[in-house]
């Protein structure tokens, strides 16, 4: 698979690159971040685009994969409803546009637990998660995933950690034990990811049960 990795300077993007890199099913990875990755590797290339709502449709440097992973994203926390949106959906759907969307092509969202499927409710993050799902999931792809993920630990090698992680790091083993439902290896996130755009899936919105479930399918196949 040839797969398009956004967010590869935030800690999930690295994370799902890392894994992806490593593993034999990805035989190409184009990075698109608003700066490069640091990463280097013969399977990597890089397309540095400082501003996603930049991007035309169709271009023609993001033509070609089979699968988009994106995992860029922002925290809701300190910033307008409108800044929020503007980096959150607006960004989203742009760059949807712009890889050529068509039925041989999946595409997954990061979106996260809470996300708002309704529109409807209290939370502006979670409706904007939500309203960026429902709108993913109208275009012409093969299929599109919202993969809301929960507690995810880190890859071997992982530098772009979240600092509250590392001190937690040490709970891992009884967050697993305790609340499975909870949390995911950023190698189960990954390999779902490859998992659910090669070979399908019967749900769109992924859950951390699901994607335990769609990992193991992809170490069998």
């Amino acid at each position: 698979m040839k797969v398009i990795i956004t967010g590869t300077t935030g800690m999930i993007g690295e994370g799902v690159l890392l894994e992806c890199l490593s593993n034999p099913k990805i035989s190409e990875v184009l990075g698109v971040s608003r700066k490069p990755s640091g990463i280097i590797h013969p399977k990597l290339s890089e397309y540095i685009v400082p501003d996603f709502l930049s991007l035309p449709e169709n271009d023609p440097k993001l033509a070609g994969y089979d699968a988009c992973f994106f995992c860029a994203g922002v925290s809701s926390v300190g910033m307008s409803a409108e800044k929020y949106k503007r980096l959150t959906y607006d960004t989203t759907i742009q760059f949807s546009r712009a890889i050529h969307p068509n039925p041989k092509q999946s595409f997954v969202y990061v979106s996260g637990g809470g996300t708002d499927s309704s529109e409807k409710g209290m939370s502006n993050w979670a409706r904007v998660k939500g309203k960026t799902e429902n709108d993913l999931m109208k275009m012409p792809f093969k299929q599109v995933f919202g993969f809301r993920i929960g507690f995810v630990k880190p890859a071997d090698g992982q530098k772009r950690v979240l600092s509250y992680y590392k001190y937690l790091s040490w709970l891992f083993p009884f967050i697993t034990a305790v609340f499975p439902r909870f949390i995911s290896s950023m190698r189960q996130v990954a390999g779902a990811m490859i998992e659910a755009s090669e070979n399908g899936y019967t749900k769109n919105v992924i859950q951390v049960e699901d994607i335990t479930i769609l990992s193991k399918r992809n170490l069998v196949n």
